[in-house]
């Protein structure tokens, strides 16, 4: 099997006493079409199922996160349609107090802590890139973006949080 090299490899985490950046590497990805009724029932919601963070991307269409397993695609088979997207994803973290605030320089989201709360994520764009926002805590965000596009999104992100650094 390919061992999978990070498209962010030659970068560094971007770190501040304030605000922290980086890239999660070793997660499973997959999307499954289906109609099962233990996932989230609204689109933009987060859940779990069976050790697997679950976002419902579409009125069918989930995504299912986890640790990383070469097995996942097997283990979901019997769920619905699983198409493996683990090799075309990029998971980039932010961190810290300000981690809103320079996500809402580009994004065109509502960030206020009231509006996207722990839990809601959006499909959406950074600078004309699209990515997913998830919101896993009130200072935590994870964002997906393609691997083609993972060193723009890293880049935009690091200038976007100069103002922070120490």
């Amino acid at each position: 099997m390919l061992e999978r090299r990070s498209a962010l490899a030659a970068t560094l985490p971007y770190r501040s006493s304030i605000l922290q950046m980086g890239e999660m590497c070793c997660f499973s990805l997959c999307q499954v079409a289906s109609k099962e009724a233990a996932l989230p029932a609204k689109v933009g919601t987060a859940g779990e199922y069976k050790g697997c963070t679950v976002l419902r991307i579409g009125p069918s269409q989930f995504w299912f996160i986890a640790p990383h397993t070469d097995d996942l695609a097997a283990e979901l088979k019997g769920l619905g349609a699983v198409t493996p997207l683990s090799h075309s994803r990029v998971r980039i973290f932010l961190e810290g107090d300000p981690a809103r605030d320079v996500l809402a320089k580009g994004i065109p989201l509502d960030f206020h802590k009231s509006v996207f709360k722990p839990g809601m994520f959006a499909m959406t764009g950074l600078h004309h890139t699209p990515v997913l926002v998830h919101c896993v805590s009130e200072t935590r965000f994870e964002l997906y973006a393609l691997r083609t596009f993972a060193m723009s999104v890293w880049e935009w992100l690091a200038d976007a949080a100069l103002e922070f650094a120490d």
